[in-house]
């Protein structure tokens, strides 16, 4: 576990750009939001997504020299994403964008340990961190690529999709990690009449790739995050 890290608390959109500077991250690099499942993620579902962030998704982003954002609490994918940039040694930043009401004395969950910074954001339930996650994505990238990554997730992760969409990013879904993953997958394969799945899956902005296909997945990763 790291002895300390940077953390900043924002209470306005437009402290944003201030307060990641006071990270000291810096800005106008390729970004990742990664979304997904927290405590409703099954063990093998985590030890899919474990492999593949350790074998195809971290090596690239450390070569890449880019940020990875997320929810920085110790729960399902943000859990297997710190513990893989741990395990794996990754020197790229990983960023928890964290609701404040949720963790510690007012909330019931925890940081994870491994996230080399964080962002505490106004909020009391989970969720509340969905337009500050998306938000401080795009003031790191600055003209600079970035893509949101779905892997698993539940009902929050279609309002973080959501949100991304907004913004222009573009979304690549992991098919085969479960859940809100898979319906978008099943969606776009025109196997499931979910209407919140088959609109994400109707976007041009979407990319489905199945989990299985390492090489698939990176390849669309480097595509996404390439300069124009």
């Amino acid at each position: 576990m790291r002895a300390s890290r940077p953390s900043v608390r924002v209470e306005l959109f437009a402290q944003l750009a201030g307060r990641v500077d006071e990270l000291g991250l810096r800005r106008g690099r390729p970004v990742v939001v990664l979304v997904g499942g927290a405590g409703g993620m099954g063990k093998t579902d985590l030890g899919l997504v474990d492999g593949l962030l350790r074998e195809a998704v971290f090596p690239l982003l450390d070569r890449l020299d880019a940020v990875v954002v997320d929810g920085g609490t110790d729960s399902g994918v943000m859990r297997v994403a710190g513990r893989a940039l741990h395990a794996v040694g990754a020197r790229f930043p990983l960023l928890g964008v964290v609701a404040t009401g949720t963790v510690g004395a007012d909330g019931d969950g925890e940081l994870e340990p491994y996230h080399t910074h964080t962002l505490l954001v106004p909020g009391a339930t989970w969720g509340d961190e969905s337009p500050w996650l998306a938000g401080v994505a795009s003031v790191i990238a600055g003209g600079e690529p970035s893509v949101t990554l779905v892997v698993n997730g539940g009902a929050i992760t279609y309002d973080d999709i959501a949100r991304s969409l907004d913004l222009g990013r573009p979304i690549l879904v992991v098919a085969g990690t479960g859940r809100t993953a898979d319906a978008v997958a099943e969606a776009s394969a025109g196997r499931l009449a979910d209407p919140r799945a088959a609109e994400v899956a109707a976007s041009p902005l979407t990319t489905v790739v199945d989990i299985a296909d390492r090489a698939a997945i990176t390849a669309a990763l480097e595509t996404a995050l390439a300069k124009p």
